[in-house]
């Protein structure tokens, strides 16, 4: 199973080698319990993916989970306790954080950027520009937080790129070797960057127009040779800052890669509260 290797990859970097601080200091007999909270408001993500780091670590320790993915949570509110070997506990803390803090991030700001989204009856997605050997946990964040994942895998849909188009010689002839080949069932996703290219795409009978990097202003104009012919998506250069710029010239979909590549992780920390022996 992926999560199980993603898992074991993330533990190795802390415990390849062992724990010579807390296998120094205490023994398998000490027993510890732990809560995890949140550090600042955020939309959690990560708290199943932190009970199978405990257990990976230890399969004996005890965890309740006071939170669940996609809830809200306040500044100091409790989000899981860990009961169990104090060593288990302090090897797992690091790790369980780590992907706890970075989903929270990323669930955070897909619940804002669909919030905008839903005002304007725009989809807001993302895109492959994910932490790389972590994007179905990424895409999993997005998805608790709101917004809609895109490709996963370059399988999952035909989307003809800049380069693709510069290989192939033109937007027609791409979009012509696609059908040719795979024939009519899936849908064609063509790049352009202006509105000759808009209207080649048309020609060629791309069901799907990615407007990439282009102003609103732009986008309206493109929309209205569009019209109706092809769902529209808007992408390049979209953040939070511009994203309601962008919504109120309702295309069909955004795609940002500000979901997930530069998104800051939230704040969540461990304490031992109580040491039972």
């Amino acid at each position: 199973m992926i999560l199980d290797k993603i898992i074991t990859l993330a533990l190795e970097e802390d415990l390849s080698l062992g724990d010579i601080t807390s296998d120094t200091m205490f023994t398998p007999d000490n027993q510890a319990k732990a809560v995890i909270r949140a550090k600042e408001d955020l939309v959690l993500c990560g708290v199943e993916i932190a009970r199978s780091v405990f257990h990976a670590v230890d399969e004996t320790l005890q965890l309740t989970v006071l939170k669940k993915d996609g809830d809200a949570v306040q500044k100091g509110e409790p989000v899981l306790e860990i009961t169990g070997r104090t060593l288990s506990i302090l090897k797992a803390e690091r790790t369980a954080l780590n992907f706890m803090q970075r989903l929270s991030g990323i669930a955070t700001a897909s619940r804002q950027f669909a919030a905008i989204g839903q005002k304007y009856g725009v989809m807001i997605v993302d895109t492959r520009k994910t932490q790389p050997g972590l994007r179905r946990l990424d895409k999993y964040a997005v998805r608790t937080g709101g917004c809609r994942n895109h490709r996963i895998s370059l399988a999952d849909s035909v989307m003809i790129k800049d380069n693709h188009i510069v290989a192939a010689g033109s937007i027609a002839k791409a979009v012509a070797k696609i059908k040719n080949t795979i024939g009519h069932t899936p849908k064609i996703e063509v790049e352009t960057t202006n509105l000759d290219e808009v209207r080649e795409a048309l020609q060629a009978g791309a069901d799907i127009i990615m407007l990439d990097n282009m102003t609103p202003e732009q986008i309206v104009r493109c929309k209205a040779e569009i019209n109706g012919r092809a769902i529209i998506e808007v992408s390049g250069g979209v953040n939070a800052q511009n994203l309601e710029s962008y919504c109120r010239v309702r295309p069909d979909v955004i795609s940002m890669g500000a979901l997930t590549h530069s998104v800051p992780a939230k704040d969540l920390s461990l304490k031992i509260v109580q040491y039972i022996r």
